[in-house]
């Protein structure tokens, strides 16, 4: 498993946007794409029907995915292999026990040539590292879009939310 020193326990950014569609929840996911890199946690939370399997599809089809991107909620992972990098979307929402992380065999996704984009993370519990990224996705009570709160923790986290707030003409935070 990758424990990193360069991920904050505190957010160092924190973005919240509202998503009208589904549209704007994969544009928000290819948003940033390019910025993911070899080693990088994305943590993906909100209840069934909020879109976070739709906004990991964003994120795959902009690195250049042109086949089926399914839900991994019943195989627990899928696998896109890129050229340069290997991206896991790992789905724990069918563990009943944090500890099933230590026979799920997940540990070794978590490498430096890999991108992990996880949903239902707080089924892994403190097994889990801490991500870069950590998103929330909340439908509205007028059940028309739905909100999304994004949280960075590492450098690559921010520039992850820099490049959604461009693509969604929002300002960019100064250091």
């Amino acid at each position: 498993m990758i424990t990193s020193t360069r991920v904050s326990e505190q957010p160092l950014h924190t973005l919240e946007l509202y998503l009208p569609d589904a549209g704007a929840t994969a544009r928000a996911g290819a948003a940033f794409a390019p910025m993911l890199n070899g080693g990088m946690i994305v943590t993906l939370q909100g209840d069934l029907g909020t879109g976070k399997t739709t906004l990991v599809r964003g994120v795959l089809r902009a690195r250049g995915q042109k086949g089926p991107i399914k839900s991994p909620s019943y195989g627990l992972v899928e696998h896109y292999p890129f050229s340069s990098i290997y991206f896991y979307h790992i789905d724990f929402y069918r563990f009943a026990d944090p500890a099933e992380w230590e026979t799920a065999g997940l540990a070794e996704c978590f490498r430096p040539d890999a991108v992990c984009l996880i949903e239902w993370p707080e089924h892994a519990g403190a097994f889990l590292p801490r991500g870069d990224v950590a998103l929330s996705l909340a439908l509205m009570p007028s059940h028309e879009g739905r909100t999304l709160t994004a949280h960075a923790y590492s450098e690559s986290g921010e520039r992850c939310l820099d490049a959604i707030r461009a693509q969604f003409g929002l300002p960019i935070p100064q250091p």
